[in-house]
């Protein structure tokens, strides 16, 4: 018996002639551009936000790096220790940073408050002092100016006011100061139940933040009228205009145009109480970055591009515990060496 075979038609294949990579997840779309050699894609992925570089890393210290401050105009950065130095760091031409300054003080520096223009730069030290140093044009020579008795245990936190001529400062004997830098004499002091662990100072309206270490993560910081002598607590749930870094290894903005109420709707500032209110969301339209109480009418009106998260987090590795920026030349400079022993990172952020 004989069969007659007929060989099946060869059918075209799909020959692969590119693959193209980049994105973070799975491509949704993507269509070929009549005419040329293009391709438009869209994606699940969200675009990447930069993220800072290490420059350089500046190492020395034989304890931990309490305030670090870029020279403005200058190749150079200001640090201050616990193991009482102060120092100068300038670049060489080598590219390395090396101390044209070195001066020991009597007891572990806290903290510094910098003055470029007029080269006044204050540390606050682990016995309550503030001590006052003028540094020379070249950066080679720094001179004792004044001591001002602020503080009776470690100075937290302090900022200086060319404006005022004063040196407002926070200390662990739970009060802030605020002294006259050109007779030294105190000007007022106020109390707090716990020590206050950091301080911002708004010159034209004389207005000192205070963040105060109750103990609790309230995640407050209060701020303080210091001519009136009246605060109030801000509950800071948003981004963007005060700038803050943590021991989490967190770098924040936050935002100060809102005003909010604890036990309301976030969102339309209702009185809510648990039962109407079981749910917790974002909203970073009104500066809410992290998830916080809306009532259930609220959040189911809350589309899901409303929750888009507008501010930047840049997650540390270690703890920072300082941290200085100079934005016309988009330099950041923090401080981790609690966890990698006496060093300093430098780095920047496109601006």
């Amino acid at each position: 018996m004989a069969a007659e075979i007929h060989s099946r038609p060869q059918t075209s294949r799909p020959v692969l002639l590119n693959k193209i990579e980049g994105h973070s997840d799975a491509v949704n779309a993507a269509v070929l551009i009549p005419k040329e050699d293009g391709v438009i894609t869209v994606s699940e992925d969200r675009p990447q936000t930069s993220r800072p570089v290490l420059l350089n890393k500046i190492e020395g210290h034989s304890d931990a790096v309490n305030a670090a401050v870029l020279i403005p105009k200058e190749d150079g950065v200001i640090t201050v220790s616990e193991d009482r130095t102060i120092r100068v760091w300038l670049k060489r031409d080598s590219g390395q940073y090396w101390p044209s300054i070195y001066h020991t003080v009597s007891s572990p520096c806290s903290c510094m408050s910098y003055h470029h223009d007029s080269r006044r730069i204050f540390i606050g030290q682990d016995n309550g002092a503030i001590v006052e140093f003028l540094i020379s044009e070249d950066f080679n020579k720094m001179n004792h100016v004044k001591t001002y008795p602020a503080h009776q245990n470690r100075v937290s936190d302090m900022v200086f006011s060319l404006e005022s001529e004063w040196v407002v400062s926070t200390g662990q004997d739970k009060s802030v100061s605020w002294m006259c830098t050109q007779s030294g004499c105190m000007l007022g002091r106020h109390y707090f139940t716990s020590w206050a662990s950091c301080l911002q100072y708004d010159q034209e309206t004389q207005h000192a933040f205070v963040g105060d270490y109750s103990g609790a993560s309230d995640h407050s910081v209060i701020m303080w009228d210091i001519g009136g002598r009246k605060g109030r607590t801000l509950l800071l749930q948003g981004h963007q205009q005060l700038l803050s870094c943590s021991a989490d290894g967190g770098i924040t903005v936050w935002n100060m145009d809102t005003q909010r109420e604890e036990h309301h709707c976030r969102k339309c500032g209702q009185a809510v109480c648990a039962k109407c209110s079981t749910k917790r969301s974002t909203f970073p339209l009104m500066g809410f970055e992290f998830q916080v109480r809306v009532c259930d009418s609220c959040f189911d009106s809350i589309k899901e591009e409303d929750r888009t998260a507008l501010a930047t987090f840049h997650e540390g590795k270690h703890n920072i515990a300082h941290m200085d920026i100079d934005p016309s030349r988009g330099l950041m400079i923090w401080d981790m060496t609690q966890v990698v022993g006496c060093s300093l990172a430098t780095g920047f952020t496109p601006r």
